[in-house]
C-alpha cells in the first residue's frame, strides 16, 4: 500500500455518465410493469383527488416499487433511480423522494384499501398471461416477520418476542413460486388481523383466476377456532401450527405404542407416525366444538450417536390431506415439558 497517495481527500467517487444503468435488472421490473398497465392502474383506482401530492399517483407508487426492487429502505433512496441512464430503463417518470414522501403523507386507510385492489388485479392480469396457479390447486403459505423500527413515535410498531421495537406485517406466499399474494401492515402482532387478512387473500387468489383447490398453511399465530371456521366456510384445506398446551400434550402422550407406523427417514434414525383426534373449543362460545383428525411424527437416533438422544424427538412434517402435529421434545406424560411447536393440517 505504499504507492497510495497521502492526498486521497482530492479525489471523489461519481456516477455521472449518461449511458450507465446502476441496477440493471429493473429492466425486467420495468418490462412487467409495462405488460401489466401498473401506471394506469393505479391512476385509476387510487383516487387522491384535491390531496396534496395526490396527482398521477401511478408514477408514485411504481418509483416507490422500483426504489424497493434496487435495495431502498428509505424514502430518500429512490434518488438511486435517477443516476444516470437508470430511469431510461423503467417505464414511468422518476419522482424525487420529497414528491414521494408528500405523497405518502396524503393517504389514509382507505386508500391503502384502494392499494389493494390494485393487487387483486394486477395478479389476474399476471396469471391470464399465464403465470396463473395450475388446475390441480395451489398452496398458500400464511405467515408475519417482524422488522426493526428506530424511533418509539413509528405508528403501529410494537414490542414482541425480539423484545425489540418492529413492525408485525403479515404476508401470504404461494408455496409454488413464492409469489407474494398479499401482504399487510398492522397494528401490533400476536393474532391480530389474521384471520380476516386469511378469508381476504383466498378471495384475491378466487378473484384473480385461481380456479382448483386450494389449501392454506400457517404457523401458530393463525391457529383459532375462528380461522378454522372461515377456512372451512371458504371450502379451504388448511395446515396450521398448533400451540401446545396440557391438553395437546395429554393427546400426545395416550397415542398407544401400537399406533405408531415405521416411514422412511435418512441412515441412522427412525421415524414413526401415528394418527388420533384433537378436540376444539370455541373460546368465544364454549358449547362450538370440534374435532381434527390429528397425525403426530417422531424420530429417534440409531447407532453410535443414540447415546446423546435415546429418546423419541417429534418434529415438525408439512403434509396434505391429514391433520399434523409434530412436538420438539420426547413423548411424556401430559405432566411433563414439551416444546410449543406444534403443526396441523386437515381435509
Amino acid at each position: 500500500m505504499s504507492g497510495v497517495s497521502h492526498r486521497i481527500d482530492r479525489y471523489g467517487v461519481v456516477f455521472d455518465d449518461e449511458g450507465l444503468v446502476a441496477d440493471a435488472g429493473l429492466l425486467a421490473a420495468g418490462t412487467l410493469m409495462d405488460r401489466l398497465g401498473l401506471e394506469g392502474l393505479v391512476d385509476r383506482v387510487v383516487q387522491l383527488r384535491g390531496r396534496v401530492g395526490g396527482a398521477r399517483p401511478g408514477r408514485k407508487v411504481l418509483t416507490l416499487v422500483a426504489g424497493m426492487l434496487a435495495g431502498g429502505s428509505h424514502i430518500d433512496h429512490v434518488d438511486l433511480l435517477r443516476a444516470g441512464s437508470t430511469g431510461r430503463v423503467l417505464p414511468h417518470r422518476v419522482m424525487a423522494p420529497s414528491t414521494v414522501g408528500t405523497f405518502l403523507r396524503s393517504f389514509t386507510w382507505g386508500h391503502v384499501r384502494q392499494l389493494e385492489k390494485v393487487l387483486t388485479v394486477s395478479l389476474g392480469r399476471a396469471w391470464r398471461l399465464g403465470a396463473g396457479p395450475p388446475k390441480k390447486g395451489v398452496t398458500i403459505d400464511l405467515d408475519s416477520t417482524i422488522c426493526e423500527v428506530s424511533g418509539k413515535a413509528k405508528q403501529g410498531a410494537a414490542y414482541g418476542y425480539t423484545h425489540k421495537l418492529c413492525y408485525h406485517p403479515l404476508l401470504a406466499f404461494r408455496a409454488d413460486t413464492g409469489e407474494v399474494v398479499g401482504a399487510r401492515l398492522r397494528e401490533g402482532g400476536s393474532q391480530r388481523g389474521v384471520v380476516h387478512f386469511a378469508k381476504e387473500t383466498i378471495r384475491r387468489a378466487r378473484r384473480a383466476g385461481a380456479r382448483g383447490p386450494i389449501r392454506v398453511r400457517a404457523d401458530s399465530g393463525f391457529w383459532a377456532y375462528a380461522m378454522l371456521a372461515g377456512l372451512d366456510q371458504l371450502g379451504v384445506g388448511w395446515s396450521i401450527t398448533v400451540p401446545l398446551n396440557a391438553k395437546v400434550r395429554a393427546t400426545i402422550a395416550a397415542i398407544g405404542e401400537g399406533a405408531w407406523t415405521d416411514i422412511d427417514y435418512p441412515e441412522g434414525g427412525v421415524a414413526q407416525v401415528a394418527e388420533t383426534t384433537l378436540e376444539m373449543i370455541n373460546s368465544k362460545k364454549r358449547s362450538e366444538r370440534r374435532k381434527v383428525r390429528l397425525v403426530v411424527r417422531r424420530t429417534r437416533l440409531i447407532g453410535p450417536q443414540a447415546e446423546f438422544w435415546p429418546n423419541w424427538r417429534h418434529h415438525r412434517e408439512g403434509t396434505t390431506n391429514l391433520l399434523l402435529l409434530s412436538v420438539v421434545g420426547r413423548l411424556r406424560p401430559a405432566r411433563d415439558r414439551c416444546s410449543s411447536s406444534t403443526a396441523a393440517v386437515v381435509p
